[in-house]
């Protein structure tokens, strides 16, 4: 009788291990739903008008993270920079519609834009689009919108291509005859290319590539 006690411990054991096995075999129920304020309803209420507004000129994306649009020119010197991109976005995205390179962000303020909080996060970035070189532009939020008004407040931007970054970005010293990217600042590299109607030519390029494709012929 003890010997058939002690062994229905691992009988019972062994049914529960199977148990859990079939368990663990299940997919995963994810706890993730749609979203359905996506745009807020003042939100969509300017994008449709700036969608008629500048169509077909530019395609407008919406609420795009910072560290999709921009990168950092010296990572391992400025990770945390990074960091201070990841989590934020900007409202809507002006870009080309042929090469779909950004042309210009657009920030639709409400009144959350009057908190303190609320304030230093647009005044940060406001620094980094102008420290990217660019433009920026802030709208009130309302509940209607007119495509004049839209297309007035637009105008000094729908002519401007995005800029090159200030020279203080770019005012660095060269140590030696390498030369710097005039985008990132950084030292570039020497290259060779593989295709194309140069294959086989050296040429300067920048490490940050494909972030940044600013190359210089080698003189």
């Amino acid at each position: 009788m003890a010997a058939e006690t002690d062994k229905r411990p691992g009988c019972l054991a062994a049914v529960l291990s199977l148990f859990r096995s079939k368990k663990s075999n299940q997919p995963e129920a994810l706890p993730y739903r749609l979203r359905d304020d996506f745009l807020s309803p003042a939100e969509y209420s300017f994008y449709r008008m700036l969608s008629s507004s500048v169509n077909p000129r530019f395609t407008v994306l919406t609420k795009v993270r910072l560290a999709d649009i921009f990168f950092v020119a010296r990572p391992n010197e400025n990770y945390s920079y990074f960091n201070r991109i990841t989590q934020r976005h900007v409202d809507f995205l002006l870009c080309n519609p042929t090469t779909m390179k950004p042309v210009a962000g657009i920030e639709l303020d409400d009144a959350s834009h009057s908190q303190s909080k609320r304030q230093r996060r647009d005044e940060f970035v406001d620094q980094v689009f102008s420290a990217a070189g660019l433009p920026l532009v802030h709208i009130p939020a309302r509940r209607e919108y007119n495509s004049q008004e839209i297309t007035g407040q637009l105008s000094d931007l729908l002519d401007v291509e995005p800029s090159a970054p200030p020279p203080s970005a770019r005012s660095e010293k060269q140590s030696s005859s390498i030369p710097l990217c005039s985008k990132c600042g950084v030292p570039m590299v020497l290259k060779t290319a593989r295709h194309g109607n140069h294959e086989g030519q050296q040429f300067y390029g920048c490490p940050n590539y494909p972030r940044c494709r600013e190359v210089l012929p080698l003189k």
